[in-house]
């Protein structure tokens, strides 16, 4: 039997599309999965949207199961919750997270699935891979009872990154962030919120995830001596200009880089990608979560929304797709 599925495309920078595509019949280590949701990861989303992935960068960033080459026609997503029905007999039926664009149904090797707990709401599940960045920021920064610590940016990243710091005894932490109606969201994050104006300073750390110039400098502002910025921001082919003559020098001050695609080194001996994923699914057992998912939208409405995201007429920090049963 020959199935259909309706899959999202960036077809040229700032145009998507919905296209119909074939479904293949599940072989014996592989699940045919029905999406329930899917969620825009909006920062690197939204640079494939708009053409900037730099060509030096098209390899290392391709999603796990990218069809289609940058800039376009390109299929490209990894915020996946659906349900398997076809599979291996201790996984059908259940519900799964994957690594998957943005399309109605799809086969996947059995391996590429991981079980949502049962406490994990699907439409919640699709801030796994979120979740999961934001537990590989943490391992490398290693942040430390007590400390004080800012972060720059109230994305679906840096939200979720506050309400893990939140969680270590005795840490101050502060939600950075242009928009004031953010204020809200930290306060359900169980954290603090200000304005970059006001946000406080000498941090022993700051996590950066605004993808902006202004958002790392602001960071290392904020810095007491000695103090780091954790930077999560994937700029693409945008330039960054910092200015480095205040207290970088005398300060002692540090930038590193993380990203998820490798384990954090202090602890890539010790755990596993799927060790990782399946923290990050467990961790989602928390409500507070939801404060990220806003409005949702029809897999037919995403090209529409999509560009909207980008302009900015639309302000949603986790935008989830819903798809309807059948092709």
């Amino acid at each position: 039997m020959t199935r259909t599925a309706g899959s999202f495309w960036v077809v040229a920078p700032g145009v998507g599309e919905i296209r119909t595509v074939e479904v293949p019949e599940p072989g014996p280590d592989e699940v045919l999965v029905r999406t329930l949701f899917t969620a825009v990861s909006r920062g690197t989303e939204q640079l494939v949207w708009r053409g900037g992935v730099p060509p030096s960068e098209h390899l290392t960033m391709r999603a796990p199961f990218q069809e289609g080459e940058f800039p376009g026609p390109v299929k490209y997503g990894y915020l996946n919750v659906g349900s398997v029905e076809v599979g291996p007999p201790h996984l059908v039926g259940r519900t799964v997270f994957c690594l998957y664009p943005h399309q109605s149904a799809y086969v996947v090797p059995a391996a590429a699935v991981t079980v949502v707990p049962d406490q994990v709401p699907a439409r919640r599940a699709v801030l796994a891979g979120t979740v999961e960045t934001a537990v590989n920021a943490l391992w490398d920064a290693g942040p430390l009872v007590g400390d004080r610590v800012n972060v720059v940016g109230a994305g679906m990243v840096g939200c979720c990154v506050a309400r893990l710091l939140a969680q270590i005894p005795g840490t101050a932490v502060t939600l950075v962030d242009v928009d004031p109606g953010r204020a809200a969201t930290a306060e359900a994050l169980g954290v603090d919120f200000a304005l970059p104006d006001r946000a406080p300073e000498a941090r022993d750390l700051v996590v950066h995830a605004s993808a902006t110039s202004a958002g790392l400098q602001l960071s290392l502002d904020l810095l007491a001596p000695e103090g780091t910025v954790l930077d999560l921001s994937w700029y693409g082919d945008t330039e960054v200009t910092l200015s480095l003559g205040g207290s970088f020098h005398s300060g002692r001050l540090a930038v590193r880089a993380s990203q998820v695609g490798l384990i954090a080194a202090a602890r890539r001996s010790r755990r596993t990608h799927a060790d990782r994923l399946a923290l990050a699914l467990d961790l989602l057992s928390d409500p507070a979560y939801d404060v990220l998912l806003g409005d949702d939208c029809e897999l037919a409405e995403l090209p529409a929304v999509m560009a909207a995201l980008a302009t900015g007429g639309r302000r949603t920090i986790g935008q989830v797709v819903t798809y309807r049963r059948g092709p």
